[in-house]
Formats: C-alpha cells, structure tokens, sequence
C-alpha cells in the first residue's frame, strides 16, 4: 500500500518491477509550496513536495532546495525522526558534541533510543559533518530493520567486501532501492547530496514502513455495465487475477447494470445477474436504469427477480421500497452486520481481514424524471448519507464506503460525489457511476480545514470497458492515510473459459434477435453519404442535410418530449451517423449497426448565442466533412460554406407551434442530444460548458433503442430532406 503521505517516484520505482494486473499505481497527493530550483518534471519533485507538505523537509529561505548540497548527519537525524514520527526523548547521550538545546538535539536522541544511529567515535557524533553515502545506507537499514543481504553480488569495484556498511549496501540494492554513481562506482565516502537523500529515504520507508495499527482494504468496481455482457469474459479474467494477487479485495458496482442492449431486452436482468454472480460481487447499488420497466405491464418484477437471484447484498440508503408490491419482500430500512444475499439493507457490514467495513448506496433523485420508479421513493441524498453514516459509527464502523449512482459532476443542485464528499464528514470512499466518467487515478477530496480526512472518490467509465481497482490504508482512528488506484482496460484481457460458456448461451439468442425486424419498413433506401464514396458526389453526412439524419433526429426529439415537453430541437453528430438502411424492413441488427455506440440521450439548456455558436462549430470545417457536424430536427438554418469559419452560418430558425421563428438570443431552449455531444465531444466546447455547469441532464436512454421504438412506432417511413440544413453558396 502507498501512503497518502508517500512520494509517488517511490510507487513507481517498484511497480516497474510488476507485471502483475494488480500492480499498485501512483499515489496523488495535493500540491503544495514549490521550490524554485525543482521543476515539475524533476524525477524528485513529487517526493519533495510531498514531503514538504507533511513537514518533513524544508528549504532555503531563498526558496530553493538546493538539491546538489550536501546534507548533515544532523538534517538525516531530524529528517529520518519527522518521518517515523519518533517521540521526543530526553535520552542521555555519549556524545560531547551535541547541546541538549540545539535544534536537532531531539532528534538524535530519538534516533539513539531506538539504535538506529551511532556516532563517529564513542563520544563524537559530528553533527554538522555532511553524512556520507556508507553511513546513510547504514542508518535506514537500521531504521527500517531491513534484513541483511551480505551474499549479494554487487556490481561496485571501490567497495571493500569486509567494510562495515557492505551489509547495509547489499540490503538496499538487492531491493531496488540504490544504485551507483555510475556502473561500477558507489563513492561509499562521497558526500550524500539532498535530493538523492530525500528519494532514498522516501523510497526505503514507503517499501520498509509497516505500521501494525494501519489497515489495507482493496476495491475492485464497476458502474453502468448496461448490460454490455460482451465483456463479461475480460472482465471475469482481470478479477481473478487482482483476487490472485489480493484474495480480500472487495468486487463493488455502482449501478445500472442493466438495460442497453438486446441481452436486457431479451432476458431483462437474468443474464446481467447470473455474471455477476460468476464474478462473485460483493455489493451494489441500484443505478436510475434499474427501474425503467416500472411502468411495464408487469411493473418491477423484473427488477425483483434480478435481486432476488442475486448471490450478494444490495445497498440502498435514499429508496423507499417499501410501498411497492414486489420490492417491499426484499427491503430492510436497516443496517445489518449480516445481510441476506438478494435482499435489500439500509447498509451493510462487511468483515475484512478483521476490520468492520460500512458500506451504503445512493440513487439520484433525477431517476423519477429520467426512468420510472412509479411508488418507489426517493430521500435527500445527503440527509440519507449522513444518517447511514452516523449509523454505521454507532456501531464501531469508521472505514465507510458509499455507492453511488448519482453522478461524478452531475448537476450539484441535484446530487453528484463532489458534493457528497464535501458535504458528509465520515466517508472515506465513494465509488461511483451514473456519469459515465473516466477516472484514470482515485480523486481526493477534504472539506476540512487541516485537509485531513479526506474522501476518494473512482469511477470506472462505462460498459465493463474497464475493471478499477482501488488500494486505500487507514490509520488506528480509520482515516485514510494511503491510497493508489487505476483503471485496468478490459479489451486487453484474455477470455476467461468459464465466462465465454455463460456468455454462450445468450449470445445465440441475441444473434437471432438482431434478424428480428423493428417493425418499421423503409419505404425507399435511406443512404449514409460520404465523400470518400464512389458516388464522384462532394454531399455527405458530414456536411450535409439527410433523409436518415432528420430521421434519427425527429426520433430524438419526439423521445425527449416524452420527458420534458419544453424540448423544442434536437441536434445528433453525424460522426454517430455510422451507415445507411436499405429499403424493406428495417432489422434490429440494421438500426445497430448504424447507431453502434450506444449512446444516451441527453436534455440540454442552452441560450440562443450558444445555440449559434455551436452551429458554427457544425459547419466550421465545411464544405470538407466533419464527424462533428449536426443533423437536425425543430430547427432549420442556413450557412455559407465559402465564408470564415465563425463567420458561416447566417440564419437560424426554431420551429415553435408549427412555425418556424428566429432564434431569440435573449430566450433559453431545451435542446436533446447524445451524451456523447453533451459532454462536449467532438469539439462542442459550449455543450461542455452547459454540462460543467448542470445544466445537462442525461436520460440514460440508448439511441439505437430509441430509433426502433420510433421507427416501429411510424411503421412505414419515408424521410427526405427538406432544406432544414442549407448552404447558401451553392444556390
């Protein structure tokens, strides 16, 4: 385990000797006061800065660090107790030269007792002499008890194999931790210069530190699978072989693993359950797309029937399940230390390696606008939070986990993690989803004044792409003290044998699926335009209005009504535009392969300039192809593909009552799109804007899915175009 208040170059040192999947991977850290003379990109600086910040080290009143000075017996003396927090002692020295006043007087006498440092005579300790590489090595080998390796073959041709530091010098070298002034010299009377103290010594007590009152919980987790089983077989191989490498490690999921693709239509949760009971989760959450059959015929017995089957526990602390017909047999509004798998708790305790460990789920209170819980009810996800937590510290617990489906940086003035973190004291860990967001290390977050207690936060993206892992340590008083984490990418995983037998199964079903047909005809073919096609036609998708793209549009937008009537357009990149549909029936594998990113749909608030801006940014590149360019629906604009890009689109009209009326800079529309677009892909920088400023909601509704029901929904379909896109310059 890497320590919070551990040097990230130390981390690194050791796991590029590990191949393993579980490797541990840097430690973060907040910044803290730079020293001029140690740039960023110095292989030092994030040891000094750490160290600096927990007091450790300091620098020069003119603010450098002066990492070629040499450093004194007497700075190792202080350095080395500051680090091992050694109580100040008033031993009684030997040493003449050390004035029980002076100001690494406590030091030494630290290091005395414990018998990790001798003087240069009996009676000489030599304070101010600068301490040599030979007598530093010796000093942490002491410190740290680091086992002697007097056999090991070193490369140094000036070390004598019968001089006192050769057992010291083997023991640090046969663990990676020195290494010479060039191949065949280690200077073991040269001076130690600053920087390669400080390394060394945040090396060595990174490796050699081992507190007995700490203790190491590791976490894998997932969030919104949406039924991409596909993956299964990766994912199934990255989980063994954490579990290989840390047999106690937690397997958590952060929500919406269903609904998605054809597995969940097809089998509605049964598939995605029976992995997860393969791969041996130990909790989760409920995520928004759990609930989207509560308005079905059926309601949530769907949703019974996955929990129910489930070889673990789920964790809800903000749902009330209590009036629903199916639900209320599994739910418990309590906390229990000994949870019934397929059953729902308040939160739950887990023993892991003798420690308690709380564990409590959220859900985002957006799911009643964006699914459909019916009498399933919501609570202020804070309030919840700080009752679960409380509840959890009642009963001894202080190393507590949340999972989350609510969101890394979704609208704060509706529920995300930054806000849990900063608002709820008590919480050390949020693994969370229902953003979709790519968390390539742990994010820490403090809220209090000393920066103390601090919660991490993960996520793992979306669509089992990836396997997260993450490595927390805690101190005696359960705060965090430590923490590394990464994500593993599934895609370079072998096929666990196991996982591709199950997958089997449902995999031949959802094949034949694909053949079925949506229900709706296409009247005559409906191309995909490009360039590059032997059509000799300068028209294409990328640059231009089309019959399939007002299609998929006018899906879209009659989707989003459905949730928010005040939806006046909608806007799809055409790079998501991925083929055509041939004439006669439209198939469910046709309408996959022309929307095969399964992405979501998205409600955005927009003013009028911001509308513009972005329909400049569609056009910027025409008439060349863009992937980035709008197809449209409830809108129509012109634009000049001759003129600057910024300076093309000349006017833009919005369809309101069944008329077309300018854009009003002064008004606010809501505006559907993917997830994708709304996040600011493919350039859209003021979509990015719109969702870091909440005001983006995304419906979790999948576009391929969508586009069949819309599709079945018309029957026979005839799209043409019809001039909602027109460039002025070829008129």
């Amino acid at each position: 385990m890497k320590k919070e208040n551990m040097p990230k170059a130390a981390i690194a040192a050791i796991a590029a000797t590990a191949a393993s999947i579980a490797a541990v991977p840097s430690v973060q850290f907040a910044d803290t006061a730079n020293f001029t003379d140690v740039s960023e990109d110095h292989p030092y600086y994030e040891v000094i800065q750490n160290l600096a910040s927990q007091g450790v080290i300091s620098g020069y009143n003119d603010g450098e660090f002066k990492l070629d000075k040499s450093i004194s017996r007497a700075e190792v003396s202080m350095v080395i107790s500051n680090l091992l927090n050694l109580e100040s002692v008033s031993a009684s020295l030997p040493f003449t030269d050390v004035n029980k006043d002076a100001w690494y007087a406590n030091g030494v006498q630290a290091l005395y007792k414990e018998g990790i440092i001798s003087g240069k005579t009996e009676t000489i300790f030599a304070p101010e002499t600068d301490i040599t590489r030979a007598e530093f090595a010796q000093m942490l080998v002491q410190a740290y008890d680091i086992p002697a390796e007097a056999e090991e073959t070193l490369p140094f041709t000036d070390l004598d194999k019968d001089a006192w530091y050769m057992p010291a010098v083997s023991a640090l070298y046969s663990n990676g931790l020195i290494k010479g002034m060039d191949e065949d010299t280690f200077a073991p009377e040269k001076a130690l210069e600053r920087g390669d103290a400080v390394w060394l010594l945040a090396n060595t007590h990174d490796m050699f530190n081992k507190s007995e009152e700490s203790f190491n919980l590791s976490i894998m987790h997932t969030n919104d699978i949406h039924s991409h089983l596909d993956n299964m077989p990766k994912l199934m191989t990255a989980v063994k072989e954490v579990r290989a490498e840390k047999p106690e490690s937690l397997l958590l999921d952060a929500g919406d693993v269903n609904t998605g693709t054809l597995y969940y239509n097809e089998f509605k949760g049964q598939a995605e359950i029976a992995f997860m009971n393969l791969l041996e989760y130990d909790a989760m959450t409920f995520g928004n797309h759990e609930f989207d059959q509560g308005s079905s015929e059926e309601g949530h017995k769907a949703l019974y029937d996955f929990v129910n089957k489930a070889s673990f526990p789920f964790v809800s602390s903000n749902l009330d399940f209590s009036s629903n017909e199916y639900m209320s047999e599994l739910f418990h509004d309590t906390l229990s230390a000994s949870p019934n798998d397929g059953e729902i708790y308040n939160s739950i305790v887990k023993e892991v390696n003798g420690e308690k460990v709380g564990l409590f789920g959220l859900t985002t209170e957006e799911t009643a606008d964006i699914s459909s819980p019916g009498d399933i009810s919501f609570e202020d996800y804070l309030e919840a939070a700080e009752e679960a937590v409380s509840e959890l510290e009642a009963q001894g617990v202080d190393k507590i986990i949340a999972l989350t489906h609510i969101g890394y940086d979704d609208n704060p003035a509706m529920d995300n993690d930054q806000e849990l973190a900063a608002n709820v004291d008590g919480l050390d860990i949020i693994v969370g989803g229902h953003s979709h967001t790519e968390l390539p290390e742990p994010v820490r977050i403090t809220s209090d004044p000393e920066d103390m207690e601090p919660t991490i936060v993960v996520q793992a993206y979306q669509y089992a792409n990836f396997l997260g892992t993450l490595d927390v340590e805690f101190d005696e008083n359960g705060i965090v003290t430590g923490y590394a984490g990464e994500l593993i990418e599934i895609g370079e995983q072998a096929d666990d044998p196991a996982a591709v037998n199950l997958l089997a199964g449902y995999a031949e079903q959802v094949e034949q699926i694909k053949n079925e047909e949506s229900g709706g005809i296409a009247e005559t073919a409906l191309p995909n335009p490009r360039i590059s096609d032997e059509t000799d036609t300068d028209i294409s998708v990328r640059n231009s209005e089309t019959a399939l793209g007002n299609l998929i549009t006018d899906g879209m937008l009659s989707k989003a009504k459905e949730y928010n009537p005040n939806t006046v357009l909608a806007v799809q990149n055409s790079g998501g535009i991925r083929t055509s549909i041939d004439q006669g029936p439209i198939t469910i594998g046709e309408i996959l392969t022309v929307m095969p990113f399964g992405n979501t749909l998205a409600l955005m608030e927009l003013k009028g300039p911001e509308i513009r801006a972005a329909l400049e940014h569609s056009v910027s590149e025409t008439p060349n192809e863009s992937g980035g360019f709008l197809q449209v629906s409830g809108m129509k604009f012109t634009y000049d593909s001759t003129a600057a890009a910024g300076n093309k689109v000349q006017t833009v009209e919005v369809e309101q009552n069944g008329n077309y009326v300018e854009l009003n800079d002064e008004e606010t529309y809501v505006i559907a799109t993917n997830a994708f677009t709304a996040k600011g892909g493919d350039g859209y920088d003021v979509f990015a804007k719109a969702y870091e400023e909440g005001r983006v909601t995304d419906l979790g509704l999948t576009d391929w899915a969508n586009f069949r029901d819309y599709v079945a929904e018309l029957g026979t379909v005839n799209p043409s175009i019809e001039g909602r896109i027109m460039d002025i310059s070829n008129q």
